[in-house]
């Protein structure tokens, strides 16, 4: 957009309190209002659901390093690349200065094993639905081909995470007790440090998306195709589970 155009256009513009309000309200198109994870948290999954659902997840797990590891390769920003690269970290762990961190790809293997599948069982992706990594691949592929800023706009369900998160750590002790409760730890850790990615992606995006009214509304439009990535997830999860049901489980 030429300088001229974004003149003429700054009229239109929202104000920074409008352009926040308006991704936030992106809210009630997250994924804890899907059908499979308003089941979960009533406490209605079965033990063979659960296990189905975070098989398929795990997917996005070992995704999202990926995603931000070409969300890197693509910004010529160092400040910005020395703050995005704490993602990576969180999820692949690290040992750097004798502190060990084993990572949230880790933490998401235990709760596997909290909810009664073994190692094997999550990280061999054979319970994967074809439609689940279809999902996630699309999440990837947005990230490595588009502009660095876009890829950094779509990262902003963080927004709504700390809600859901929390929800499971009230809620599964109660509704589903046979869960171990270490396996939860994954949740907990995300409740820190989706708040801190939270806090830089929005100030970026505020900040960059705020040169026009165009911008603007192209931000939202990433933050509904990220959405959209995480409803399709759960409905291919959904979708396999009453499958497995219908059918059994494959031999």
């Amino acid at each position: 957009m030429t300088h001229e155009a974004l003149l003429s256009d700054a009229g239109k513009r929202w104000s920074a309190d409008e352009f926040e309000a308006r991704l936030r309200d992106k809210g009630t198109s997250y994924h804890i209002h899907h059908p499979f994870h308003v089941m979960m948290a009533e406490g209605r999954l079965t033990q063979k659901q659960m296990q189905g659902w975070v098989a398929n997840r795990f997917y996005y797990q070992i995704a999202i390093p990926v995603k931000d590891a070409a969300i890197l390769s693509n910004c010529p920003d160092r400040e910005i690349r020395r703050e995005w690269i704490l993602r990576i970290l969180d999820h692949d762990g690290f040992e750097i200065g004798g502190v060990n961190d084993a990572g949230g790809i880790e933490a998401w293997i235990r709760l596997g094993e909290a909810v009664g599948l073994t190692r094997d069982d999550v990280t061999s992706l054979r319970h994967l639905a074809p439609a689940a990594r279809f999902a996630v691949d699309a999440y990837v592929n947005f990230a490595r081909r588009q502009p660095w800023q876009e890829a950094i706009a779509s990262s902003l369900t963080e927004l709504f995470a700390p809600h859901i998160h929390q929800q499971r750590i009230e809620t599964w002790p109660q509704k589903y007790p046979w869960v171990n409760s270490e396996g939860l730890q994954y949740f907990r850790n995300r409740l820190t440090q989706a708040r801190r990615d939270v806090q830089h992606g929005l100030k970026f995006t505020l900040d960059y998306f705020s040169q026009s009214r165009a911008l603007q509304e192209r931000a939202l439009e990433i933050l509904q195709f990220k959405l959209d990535v995480l409803w399709a997830l759960a409905d291919a999860i959904m979708l396999q589970q009453c499958e497995i049901e219908i059918r059994g489980p494959k031999s």
